[in-house]
């Protein structure tokens, strides 16, 4: 029982720190001593700063000097660059301090302003952050508090103290003359105002190789992987930075606001160069680096020590094993020469992708490659799911897609061929569309269209179709489109255009009789002085913007009308130019065939079937009678 008598009954006695003066360097470590040997904590004591002493001397290392006392009036002198930047000068600050445990009855300044001080990672720039809440409250002597308050924070933090802080006091100043005003001031948002800076050192730069050319474009992560696109070789541009030396520096020394001296480390020396480049590459020395630029396109080469730009390149296969696909670009003036000895093999792999100025192929194009030039040669097959793309493309056996400018195929065996001109020595079934179609034997199943010319001088089989059509090509199809829709627009405006001209004539002409005589009425009134009436002259006025518009109604339809000549003449050029176009055949017409005719304007398609045996060679598009159209047999 005797346990729960009041007597005996334990209470928890909040421990006290007596009022300690103490003067040291280190306010934290003395505070954090302290609270140690009472058993608090530390943020349960304050101190009171009494006195700041400050002192420098020059120390060199070879002979111990004597600290000398700086005066406070004088603080702000030391902020001289070239003294604080001396390795050799020294500075410190000791502060004469009353720790204590405040009590209830201790009167605590700005109670409800939460601020923290920090600085940057080199400690030379120093910080007041206020919380967002904050609330002070004006008094008497708010300035010199808040400039105790902040520089007890900064001495916490090992900060120095009227040293480097110039900007504070304006600080200060600019928010107690806030307070005088509105009495009391609440930050809505936190805020950061910068208290002190010293001298931010300058790292210092370790050397360093930087292969520019080899640096990857940024993918999006997701996209699809290409793992076989491997950058087998680096294509580079002409002038174009591929490699830089980045030369060693040494840093420039600092201060912090700590008093500390920050000395730059000295540069670490890896990466001298010990390479070579020829006259292909640009090397540019200066201060800071040494850059080597392409100084023409290819692609960058590493023989002998040397870095160099070349153009040509040998290989015996492309494939995913080998090189995986290269990338170089159609105008990297990189040509490439693939020579696969084995004819089983293919010298363009399966799913390989290849993009050069050039290249020569002595072998096949596999299944679902794809090879990208300005002029291609290939002297094997192409797979039916391969696809060549050259301005000019000679190709020997051709399964596979084809496009291109200038085409020649040795044997088309059921490929596809889509060029400007395009000519087959030996054409086994396929499709070929071009302005100008040039096939010297022509076996069966064959579907040739041009939009010129088709000229076949030896036909050996049947089931071809051959087809002329104007707008067989994509920018002109898409011309004639773009004109129709024109038409139609244009014809649209000019009906609207009718309806509003014959309107606004009908308006006027019923209101010419008035609109006189009130021209009549104002002239008269003006010549006696008196004033118009208002009602008379907004009519007048309204008459005469009628007359303003129908004027301008009728410019718009004589454009129009002019703009509409101008659109129907070019969709006529179309069905013109089809006048004009051929389909040849120097042989005699055997088996089956069909001879096509595509028109614009009626978009309609006229079909020629030549008899078997017949002789006719030239056929054309001929007008009997207006819009209405046959093919015939032409001479030479």
């Amino acid at each position: 029982m005797a346990l729960f008598g009041s007597s005996e009954k334990k209470q928890s006695l909040a421990k006290t720190v007596r009022p300690t003066v103490i003067r040291t360097q280190n306010v934290a470590k003395e505070l954090s001593q302290i609270a140690k040997s009472y058993d608090v904590k530390v943020d349960s004591l304050d101190f009171n700063l009494l006195e700041v002493h400050t002192y420098t001397r020059m120390n060199d290392g070879t002979k111990e000097t004597e600290w000398e006392a700086v005066h406070n009036d004088e603080l702000y002198e030391l902020d001289d660059k070239t003294a604080l930047l001396n390795p050799h000068f020294q500075l410190k600050q000791t502060y004469e301090i009353e720790i204590f445990s405040p009590t209830k009855e201790t009167k605590k300044a700005c109670p409800n302003f939460k601020v923290a001080v920090g600085a940057n990672a080199t400690k030379c720039k120093v910080y007041l952050s206020i919380s967002e809440g904050s609330t002070i409250q004006y008094s008497p002597g708010l300035e010199d508090n808040l400039l105790e308050l902040i520089n007890k924070r900064k001495i916490r933090a090992g900060i120095l103290i009227n040293i480097f802080d110039e900007m504070l006091k304006d600080a200060v100043s600019k928010i107690t003359a806030k307070v005088r005003v509105q009495e009391k001031l609440t930050y809505d948002k936190a805020q950061t105002i910068l208290i002190a800076e010293g001298f931010e050192p300058t790292k210092t730069t370790d050397d360093k190789i930087i292969l520019h050319y080899e640096e990857e474009e940024e993918v999006d992560e997701n996209e699809k992987v290409d793992y076989a696109s491997r950058g087998f070789i680096k294509s580079v541009k002409q002038d174009e930075l591929l490699i830089e030396y980045i030369k060693p520096k040494l840093g420039i020394a600092g201060r912090n606001c700590r008093g500390e001296f920050m000395a730059p480390t000295e540069p670490k020396i890896n990466n001298e160069v010990t390479f070579e480049a020829d006259d292909t590459i640009v090397i540019k020395d200066s201060e800071d680096s040494i850059r080597y630029i392409a100084n023409e396109n290819g692609y960058i080469a590493f023989e002998e020590n040397t870095y160099l730009i070349k153009t040509d390149m040998n290989i015996g296969q492309v494939s995913f094993k080998t090189t995986g696909s290269i990338k170089s670009g159609v105008d990297s003036d990189v040509s490439l020469n693939v020579k696969e000895a084995d004819a089983i093999k293919d010298a363009i792999g399966t799913g390989m992708d290849v993009e050069v100025s050039e290249i020569d192929i002595e072998g096949n194009v596999g299944s679902n490659a794809k090879v990208k030039a300005q002029r291609a040669t290939i002297g094997g097959q192409t797979h039916k799911n391969a696809t060549i793309i050259a301005d000019k493309l000679d190709i020997n056996v051709h399964k596979g897609k084809a496009y291109g400018k200038s085409i020649k195929v040795t044997r088309l065996e059921h490929g596809e061929v889509n060029g400007d001109i395009v000519e087959v020595m030996q054409a086994l079934g396929g499709k070929i569309s071009a302005k100008e179609v040039d096939i010297e034997i022509c076996a069966s199943h064959v579907n040739a269209s041009a939009t010129k010319r088709i000229e076949i001088q030896r036909l050996q089989g049947s089931e071809n179709t051959f087809t002329i059509d104007p707008v067989l090509k994509k920018a002109a199809s898409k011309g004639l489109d773009n004109n129709k829709e024109m038409i139609d627009e244009l014809e649209k405006d000019i009906r609207q255009l009718v309806k509003d001209i014959k309107k606004y004539t009908l308006l006027i002409k019923d209101g010419t009789a008035s609109f006189l005589d009130i021209k009549k009425r104002l002239v008269h009134y003006k010549k006696n002085g008196v004033k118009m009436p208002g009602s008379f002259v907004k009519k007048y006025k309204q008459f005469t913007q009628m007359q303003e518009h129908l004027k301008e109604l009728k410019t718009q339809h004589e454009v129009k009308k002019d703009q509409l000549v101008l659109h129907t003449a070019k969709t006529g050029s179309f069905q013109d130019s089809i006048l004009d176009a051929r389909v040849i055949n120097r042989d005699r017409w055997v088996g089956y065939n069909e001879i096509r005719f595509k028109l614009v304007e009626p978009p309609m398609e006229l079909i020629y079937k030549p008899a078997e045996g017949s002789k006719e060679k030239i056929f054309g598009l001929v007008e009997i009678e207006e819009g209405e159209f046959v093919i015939e047999a032409m001479d030479e």
